[in-house]
């Protein structure tokens, strides 16, 4: 089912959970919930979902919950998107485990960060790196210098380019002078745009793809907008995404999983609670989320 292209637009789809007092934090998968909205987002125009990401709260689950949600993505989704699984881990040989279950569950790539409990040195991005795409499925890496204290620069993304199965970059910098640049010393490298609240600007410069926090909550304008920002519209690109960008730019933020969450209950989706270590958001902040929601919906003309 592996193809080379992970482009386009693919959602970090949030997790649904339900009260279950025997579950971890009281609070258990709700994987029925987490299919139907893994077919939403593919039937409103995303191209795929990336099952346990940041997003989808992978540190918060137990193994076999997390392998669970993986084929939960797998199997709603089916021959009509693609799915992208995160395998990230301390080391190389948790990711490694994580990628061989993605491959026999039948996803089509793997998102994966360089170790995620230690600040690891060039060798030893590298070989992380080496031993997933050892795997043989297609390795979007991920680049999130705030979480791992690991930059993937630019020369050290044209080094992992030339690794067997590395495809793309997951580009969370917010550095959109770093599209052009990764295009130049990796050519063969597709760049992903990773943050919502620059991803019109990767766009225009040359990135191939969103991997997505908002579109949780908005799959069909977020899929017109890579349309026409693909496309070259920029004057409609620019009058979708402006007033869009506030709600975004909590995709960037501490909070974003409990942002998004409340995004998609404001629109009559379920967001519901978070697992610890994430709590709810303080009144302050629900009431900016609320905001810059009401913002877009208003611009969308649901409000």
């Amino acid at each position: 089912m592996s193809t080379r292209d992970l482009g386009g637009v693919v959602v970090a789809a949030a997790l649904p959970y339900r009260a279950d007092d025997s579950a971890p934090a009281g609070l258990a998968v709700d994987y029925d919930a987490y299919a139907e909205h893994c077919r939403w987002l593919v039937e409103n125009g995303c191209r795929g979902v990336g099952p346990n990401g940041s997003l989808g709260e992978y540190s918060s689950l137990t193994d076999d919950e997390r392998r669970r949600v993986a084929r939960t993505a797998i199997d709603a989704v089916g021959s009509d998107g693609i799915v992208v699984v995160g395998i990230h881990g301390p080391g190389a040989h948790q990711a490694k485990q994580w990628a061989e279950a993605a491959a026999e569950d039948g996803a089509h790539g793997v998102l994966c960060l360089p170790p995620t409990l230690y600040r690891a040195n060039r060798g030893e991005v590298l070989a992380h790196f080496e031993a997933v795409a050892s795997v043989g499925l297609p390795v979007m890496v991920y680049n999130n210098p705030f979480d791992t204290k690991v930059d993937l620069t630019p020369d050290l993304l044209a080094e992992i380019a030339q690794i067997d199965n590395v495809v793309a970059v997951k580009e969370f910098s917010g550095d959109v002078r770093r599209v052009l640049e990764i295009r130049e010393r990796a050519p063969g490298l597709a760049v992903i745009s990773g943050a919502d609240d620059v991803v019109l600007e990767s766009l225009l410069m040359g990135a191939t793809g969103w991997f997505a926090g908002f579109p949780n909550v908005f799959p069909a304008e977020s899929a017109r907008l890579f349309e026409l920002a693909t496309a070259g519209k920029l004057d409609e690109a620019r009058a979708l995404y402006e007033p869009l960008v506030a709600a975004f730019r909590w995709d960037s933020r501490t909070e974003f999983v409990q942002a998004i969450k409340l995004g998609m209950d404001m629109v009559g989706r379920y967001g519901g609670p978070c697992r610890p270590p994430r709590g709810p958001l303080s009144d302050a902040q629900r009431e900016q989320v609320r905001a810059d929601m009401g913002r877009a919906l208003a611009a969308l003309g649901v409000a």
